[in-house]
């Protein structure tokens, strides 16, 4: 089902008593999220991922704008009748039922003419807890189970009613980095095999890059930029979307705009025909620097540290954001180690000019 938010604003009273400036959680949110797609919400903490997932689930109601589901409108609809199942970060699960009573509770609360017979409860949290692999801890309680069987529970609860929008607010957050890696592709195993409207809320880049079909970068409430992950992430719109995606993050110089180049301090690291002369930064991608004597961009070097199948020089220049910056190499890359001083060419895929001003990409 294709869900949207069209120009949706969700404001709090400041919990400050002396101020009477109400808190802009989400701010003119227009969104279309398409039918059977699995779309993840990005972006730092407070940026207002969790209220925009809360909006669409009803559990927040707009303080302007409306929302969609296919071509109804939904706004006012509470959430129980919406149609939507919702897994939070903490599992959420009673801990004095077993799994499968977990399972099960949502459709023990239908009623009238939604109310199912026994045998179709069963048949039907038998067919959840399969989808999520997790027949065999069918009579274990919370407490008996590891966090990665928690929140598979939990996410067979929410698709038992047979949801027509599945919602996921962090729900990797509490598991360590290995049940993190596996719970995801669990849900994106699960996403394909049901074909269900999911939206995924994550702070976390690298979680949302592998296994969203779309990503909606956010900040302060506002989209920042919206499209498949690794375009996001090749053709960023701005300063603070190019810095919030790439592990190890993109490189930020002080540079200019002079005589049509870019410069980085002294050196001239790419052409720029027809950009008037101003004051700039220039990000590069640490995949996008390549090792040569003769190359445009000079530095110190500072370490060398060992990856497996990449090396990761850390160098000197005093027109990098921070001061050292980090690339990264293939490890069959010769590289004399006593070397002082190091010089890089630069990948024009992999090079991207902001202005100072905006912080908007300009080249």
């Amino acid at each position: 089902m294709k869900v949207v938010l069209d120009n949706v604003t969700k404001t709090f009273r400041s919990r400050d008593k002396q101020s009477k400036e109400a808190v802009v959680a989400v701010d003119h949110f227009s969104l279309e999220f398409p039918d059977g797609k699995l779309v993840s919400l990005l972006g730092p903490s407070g940026c207002g991922k969790s209220t925009a997932l809360y909006l669409l689930c009803g559990l927040y109601k707009p303080t302007e704008g409306r929302v969609f589901f296919g071509d109804e409108d939904v706004t006012d609809i509470p959430p129980e009748s919406r149609g939507v199942g919702l897994v939070f970060q903490n599992y959420a699960l009673y801990p004095h039922m077993t799994a499968r009573q977990n399972i099960m509770f949502p459709l023990q609360n239908l009623k009238k003419e939604n109310k199912l017979s026994a045998e179709e409860m069963n048949r039907r949290v038998t067919e959840a807890a399969r989808l999520v692999q997790t027949e065999e801890y069918l009579e274990r309680k919370p407490s008996q189970m590891s966090g990665g069987q928690q929140q598979r529970v939990a996410i067979a609860r929410a698709l038992v009613k047979m949801p027509k929008v599945l919602l996921l607010d962090e729900p990797l957050s509490n598991l360590d980095a290995r049940l993190r890696l596996q719970t995801r592709e669990e849900i994106r195993r699960i996403q394909k095999e049901t074909h269900i409207t999911t939206i995924f809320v994550t702070h976390d880049q690298d979680e949302a890059m592998s296994i969203s079909d779309l990503i909606v970068v956010m900040k302060n409430g506002k989209i920042q930029q919206t499209g498949e992950p690794q375009k996001v992430y090749d053709d960023p719109c701005n300063l603070f979307v190019s810095k919030f995606l790439g592990v190890p993050p993109i490189n930020i110089f002080n540079g200019s705009i002079k005589e049509e180049k870019v410069w980085i301090g002294e050196d001239c690291v790419l052409d720029c025909p027809d950009l008037p002369e101003q004051e700039v930064y220039v990000g590069i991608r640490p995949e996008g620097f390549v090792l040569d004597q003769n190359g445009c961009l000079g530095c110190q070097m500072k370490a060398v540290e060992v990856m497996g199948r990449d090396l990761s020089v850390i160098a000197h220049n005093d027109a990098a954001e921070t001061g050292q910056f980090r690339s990264i190499i293939p490890s069959d890359t010769a590289i004399d180690k006593e070397n002082e001083s190091i010089r890089f060419s630069i990948k024009p895929s992999k090079i991207y000019v902001f202005s100072k001003e905006t912080e908007e990409r300009i080249l």
